[in-house]
């Protein structure tokens, strides 16, 4: 008898795990996390759900522990994992920004460029990034790892630091500069080779990155339905390129339509008004769960 079809999937532990299991669930798999397992719960008899570090993703999904998993770039590039990507999400604690792994020191300090480093110290979480950065530029430093409080150590224990920030507001609040940039990282949805070679699995991957990746393009995005006179529309229409696109049907009442489509959620406020007086009538705005392109 074959055994019971199953993919592993890794999903981000810590700060982004109940934002992560949000977003599956919009996406449509249910996880529940309960004290008393390990293991999550997740309505797919297909799928096994782990926890894990974010840091630690692309390693298992290398060797195989895991079939895929989602986790950032930074990481990824940081293990030096080699790996298959499905798909990139913009995907954030505080806004949709990629994160950025930034060079900072003291407001103060004298260090201008990456070439002042030589013989310094630097802190970072992100060892084999920073190393390989300098080498690039021909610097010689000291690099140690940072547990964390990695700011605190810029001022005190270290010449600078290599951070993570989405906005830097952190970073002034610390009164830290940014000297430079080592990278920009975003969410990826990764895969084993090997896993990316079973023909079930690799199904299963693509439909839980287009569900997933539509469930993210929604949150940007509402709905729009809104009545017109007939004879309103192509004005309409010209006006508002926003709905070059839209859903048109008939009504019961002669010379009116309704119009129906999807825009981004930041014009809304705008375009509303717009669009009443250019003739619309019963506007409606609701959210999404999903938008699939």
């Amino acid at each position: 008898m074959s055994s019971k079809q199953m993919l592993r999937f890794g999903l981000p532990k810590g700060s982004l795990q109940e934002a992560t299991i949000q977003k599956m669930a919009k996406a449509g798999w249910n996880i529940s996390v309960s004290s008393r397992s390990y293991l999550p719960y997740v309505d797919d008899p297909e799928l096994e759900i782990r926890l894990i570090r974010a840091q630690e993703i692309s390693r298992y999904v290398e060797h195989g522990y895991l079939d895929c998993g989602i986790t950032g770039h930074d990481w990824v590039v940081e293990n030096g994992s080699k790996v298959h990507e499905v798909g990139e999400f913009l995907f954030s604690k505080v806004s949709r920004r990629p994160a950025r792994w930034v060079l900072c020191v003291p407001e103060d300090s004298p260090i201008k460029s990456v070439r002042d480093l030589q013989g310094k110290r630097i802190a970072t979480e992100v060892v084999h990034l920073t190393k390989r950065y300098l080498k690039k530029h021909g610097v010689k430093a000291d690099v140690e790892f940072s547990w964390g409080a990695t700011e605190v150590k810029a001022h005190e224990l270290v010449d600078a630091i290599v951070e993570v920030t989405e906005t830097g507001s952190s970073l002034r609040a610390n009164k830290l500069r940014i000297v430079d940039e080592l990278l920009s990282s975003t969410p990826r949805f990764i895969v084993n080779r090997a896993s990316w070679k079973v023909p079930w699995k690799r199904n299963k991957i693509q439909t839980l990155t287009m569900l997933l990746k539509g469930a993210l393009d929604a949150e940007a995005k509402v709905g729009l339905k809104m009545n017109i006179r007939e004879k309103d529309l192509a004005a309409l229409l010209k006006k508002l390129p926003a709905l070059r696109m839209p859903t048109i049907s008939r009504l019961s009442l002669e010379g009116w339509v309704a119009v129906e489509t999807i825009i981004d959620q930041h014009v809304v406020r705008e375009m509303i008004p717009a669009l009443k007086a250019a003739g619309a009538e019963g506007i409606i705005e609701y959210p999404l769960n999903k938008v699939v392109y």
